[in-house]
């Protein structure tokens, strides 16, 4: 198969679809691989590193599009590159398409199959391909969290860990998944004050085991995340409902209910966000002030750790892309009711029930495209 990997586009975004050693590995299955120039300078790949890995080097995004059976990204394709894809060909990256009418449109009209790490699952109930960008953006909200909190940037002025004879800050963690358990990690390790608010009674037993005294963790009720959210300095939205919108969990009324100068870092930005007021920003404006309530809603804050994201990523999404390119999209999937849950967009039709849902499309089951 003839794989494509574009360089990224979206505002901070340093991480690439393939590594070097990725693309030696399906060289080595005797796939081609071609890779745009300067796709893997944020994590320190030059072209060099590519070509003696046995890729081919373009020159443009164009030249990627025009040729390549299957393009491997890292984040969703932005409208220049929508408008390349073609009828048939196999896009293979992150989409969260729920709360993104726009993207979901021109890939339902590009005719492209599109395959969506975000919702492949694994047999524990899992998602292996989102697993490691949520454990880096969990522990970086943390520090970003921490950072806006400084003054000068309009927060309180709050140290998270605080210093002998001053309380630390108090963190609350809304989730207690992948994300949610990674940002109370981060959190307790600065010897924050932390309390983790879930509904799940077996993911509240296992938080409570594993953080012991260091952690509160407290039953997720409309009273319970009033009382908490009202006193916090620093809020992580760590909720996911696969596929689909995040649920809207803090409102525009409790964010005015807040301290002025706390902050609120809404790791869920990709999904739609679960702060009623949240709006996707970028790593070069990432803040904003609702309600004298600072908010960091950056959609790829793993962009920002490039290299550590990359290979993270490439560690779980290159044994599907190796089963795709060695026996084709439609049996790679059919061998693997994992990766066929990945299936969102294929051949104009809505393929992921929540996408379909959400946004008002007809359902097709992706065993009948």
């Amino acid at each position: 198969m003839f794989i494509g990997v574009p360089k990224e586009i979206k505002n901070h975004e340093y991480r690439v679809g393939l590594t070097p050693e990725s693309v030696a590995e399906l060289v080595s299955h005797g796939h081609n691989v071609i890779v745009e120039t300067n796709a893997g300078a944020g994590i320190g790949a030059d072209d060099d590193a590519y070509r003696a890995a046995g890729a081919e080097i373009a020159e443009t995004a164009a030249d990627i599009f025009a040729n390549a059976e299957m393009i491997v990204k890292v984040k969703e394709p932005q409208a220049v590159e929508r408008a390349m894809l073609r009828e048939g060909q196999i896009l293979y990256t992150y989409l969260h398409l729920a709360p993104d009418p726009e993207q979901t449109k021109d890939l339902v009209n590009s005719g492209a199959v599109c395959i969506a790490y975000e919702t492949v699952t694994d047999d524990n109930g899992g998602l292996p391909l989102l697993k490691p960008m949520s454990q880096v953006a969990g522990r970086m909200s943390i520090q970003a969290g921490a950072s806006a909190l400084e003054k000068a940037k309009g927060g309180l002025g709050v140290l998270l860990g605080g210093v002998p004879g001053v309380k630390p800050g108090k963190v609350v963690v809304i989730g207690g998944g992948v994300v949610g358990f990674n940002a109370a990690q981060m959190a307790v390790g600065l010897h924050a004050d932390v309390t983790i608010l879930d509904r799940n009674p077996a993911v509240l037993e296992k938080l409570e085991n594993h953080f012991e005294a260091s952690a509160k963790v407290v039953y997720s009720t409309k009273a319970a995340l009033e009382e908490e959210v009202t006193n916090a300095d620093l809020v992580v939205g760590a909720v996911l409902i696969p596929g689909a919108a995040a649920p809207k969990l803090v409102t525009r009324d409790l964010i005015s209910k807040m301290k002025p100068g706390a902050v609120v870092v809404d790791v869920a930005i990709d999904q739609g966000g679960c702060f009623e007021t949240s709006n996707a920003t970028t790593h070069a404006e990432p803040t904003y002030v609702v309600d004298d309530v600072v908010h960091y809603c950056v959609a790829n804050m793993p962009g920002a750790v490039a290299r550590t994201s990359t290979y993270a990523l490439n560690n779980v999404t290159l044994p599907h892309a190796l089963a795709i390119a060695n026996n084709g999209w439609k049996q790679a999937l059919a061998d693997n009711r994992h990766l066929m849950n990945g299936l969102n967009v294929a051949h104009g039709k809505v393929t992921y029930k929540a996408v379909a849902d959400d946004l008002g499309y007809e359902f097709v089951a992706p065993e009948l495209c």
